[in-house]
């Protein structure tokens, strides 16, 4: 490891501008090449125990740009990628982003109709999978114009021995079909490299959308969100900016995935604006984190509230020192008061002089929006937006901003706010709406209050949605795939408390006439929701029931429903 650099992206703090900084007038990959040109030999990333600096890691993103040029991805060109964090991944959303083609990032551990829908809604002809998918995908390619599918497992770029042991864990796994010239191998990929010219946009032009990640927006269907170079670089200075005291050779522990805004924002592309080494970590296992933090002692520790609660309960992890901690920042959900006292208790008894603090984003807002640290720091609050971010309360429903001191919906406006929702201006003008001020504000669906002095207590969300261990459950979602049964008549989602994963789905259901109201019916149910949904959303619980709960004005009343799941609490 070098010696300590000075961060060449403070440069850019410029206090006549509007946003406090200058923003880089180049892409994702060009922000990456300010940091490699500054410490070419400091590490880039660290993936078990294989290391990568600076340097090597451009020298690779310039190669597989080649090997996607060779496959005929142009500017503009959309290339979905469905990977854990792994360094595949990672240079594979660079490289594409060198050459001005997009990358759409989908959780490995989607359904494969959700998978189909994703690769058709945005027409890529080229793909990035890990192994494991290959099956599903395999089940639904042929209804899709996917010319060419690159296949890599978790252990292309493992040591050896950890590679071997891995090959054997999956030898029964599915093999895609080697006669079927769709497909290829990683390293058949890689292969293909030639040397190709970087599209260096300018402008305007960098405020187009580079990466594409997902969410279920305002009405809990699926969209495609649009994130720009602009955002991406924007985000990194403002960190760069907030955590002052970070510097070029600390580690950031990469656990959250890179499909999420949280974990390629934060996790990746920050981590590079710091110089910082992203130790990246392709699924988060409780067990060994211990082990983890005790191998990486990492500097930057992101992550939602359940991985907090299993730093408290991991075997061996109350038996380190961890001054080695500049920050550790809780996200994706509310920070439960009674974990946020026991894990600065944690701290503190284990010689870090940090408090945990509380952050809040979107995917619509790339990640971070407001942070409580530092001098924004304040127990029980979300902090202060970022520099260059404002915030206002509205009255829900309204442009109308609400004083301080009241709750309404949250509005956020600033340099990292998406583009927009890919081929969808309904939702797009909903999410994203002029005020009297003339600027552009995003409405969150979040009820928050700003107090006096400018802190930001977040209340509750607005739409009808629910947090599974950090990830978005859309009940109207669960609810389609039930009723998409020929026997469900009608079927309302909502919450249950659950003692480690913060919430989980309860599914009430209507039967028609002659269906069995049994445990073997509710088994058919469970296993339709697996073949259609992400594993966070299926249900927990099934409930059959002859009539659903309505209100005076003859609309379903969730409000009930909710009050009485609330007594069922999974522990």
């Amino acid at each position: 490891m070098t010696e300590t650099v000075k961060n060449p992206f403070f440069s850019f703090e410029n206090s006549s501008s509007p946003l406090g900084f200058d923003v880089p007038d180049v892409s994702m990959f060009g922000m990456l090449g300010i940091t490699a040109k500054n410490q070419p030999d400091c590490l880039a990333y660290e993936y078990f125990g294989t290391k990568c600096t600076y340097k090597n890691l451009i020298e690779k993103i310039e190669d597989i740009s080649g090997a996607y040029y060779s496959l005929g991805v142009r500017r503009g060109d959309i290339v979905t990628i469905i990977m854990p964090n792994t360094p595949e991944a990672v240079i594979s959303i660079y490289a594409l982003n060198r050459i001005g083609a997009v990358a759409n990032i989908l959780h490995p551990l989607s359904a494969q109709e959700e998978i189909m829908n994703h690769i058709n809604r945005v027409k890529s002809k080229v793909i990035l999978c890990v192994n494991i998918c290959t099956e599903k995908l395999s089940n639904v390619i042929d209804k899709t114009r996917v010319e060419k599918v690159i296949v890599a497992s978790p252990g292309e770029t493992m040591p050896a021995v950890m590679k071997t042991l891995l090959a054997i864990k999956n030898l029964k796994s599915f093999r895609y079909d080697k006669n079927d010239k769709r497909y290829m191998s990683w390293s058949e990929f890689a292969g293909k490299s030639r040397k190709v010219a970087e599209y260096r946009p300018t402008g305007e032009a960098n405020k187009e959308v580079a990466v594409i990640l997902h969410s279920g927006g305002t009405t809990g269907t699926p969209k495609d969100i649009m994130i720009s170079n602009y955002n991406f670089n924007a985000f990194g200075i403002q960190a760069v900016l907030t955590l002052r005291d970070v510097k070029s050779g600390d580690k950031i522990l990469a656990i959250l995935p890179i499909f999420h805004g949280f974990g390629l924002g934060v996790c990746v592309h920050v981590s590079f604006c710091f110089g910082a080494c992203s130790v990246l970590i392709p699924q988060f296992n409780a067990k060994q984190f211990a082990s983890i933090l005790k191998k990486h002692k990492p500097t930057m520790i992101f992550g939602v509230p359940t991985l907090y609660d299993a730093l408290l309960k991991a075997k061996g992890t109350d038996k380190l020192d961890y001054s080695f901690l500049k920050y550790a920042v809780s996200g994706g959900d509310t920070l439960p008061e009674k974990l946020e006292k026991s894990v600065n208790d944690f701290l503190a008894s284990h010689n870090s002089s940090i408090k945990i603090c509380e952050g809040y984003g979107m995917t619509e807002g790339l990640a971070a929006l407001c942070l409580s640290v530092g001098d924004n720091y304040k127990s029980r609050t979300i902090g202060k937006p970022l520099i260059g971010t404002e915030m206002c309360i509205v009255e829900p429903g309204t442009t109308n901003v609400l004083p301080a001191g009241e709750d309404g919906e949250l509005c956020v406006s600033g340099p990292t706010v998406m583009i927009g929702y890919r081929n969808n201006p309904e939702e797009t003008e909903n999410a994203l709406r002029i005020h009297a001020d003339g600027k552009t504000w995003l409405h969150t669906g979040d009820m928050a209050m700003i107090d006096e002095d400018g802190f930001v207590h977040y209340k509750l969300r607005i739409k009808r949605m629910m947090i599974t261990s950090g990830f978005n459950v859309y009940p109207t979602q669960i609810e389609s795939v039930i009723e998409e049964l020929d026997y469900v008549d009608k079927c309302v989602v909502v919450s249950v408390p659950h003692q480690y994963k913060k919430e989980v789905a309860k599914a009430y259901i209507v039967l028609k006439n002659g269906k069995e109201k049994s445990d073997a019916t509710k088994e058919e149910i469970r296993a339709y929701c697996k073949k259609k949904l992400m594993h966070y959303s299926v249900p927990y619980k099934y409930e059959f029931v002859d009539l659903l709960p309505k209100t005076a004005y003859n609309k379903i009343d969730f409000m009930k429903l909710q009050k009485d799941s609330a007594k069922e609490a999974v522990c």
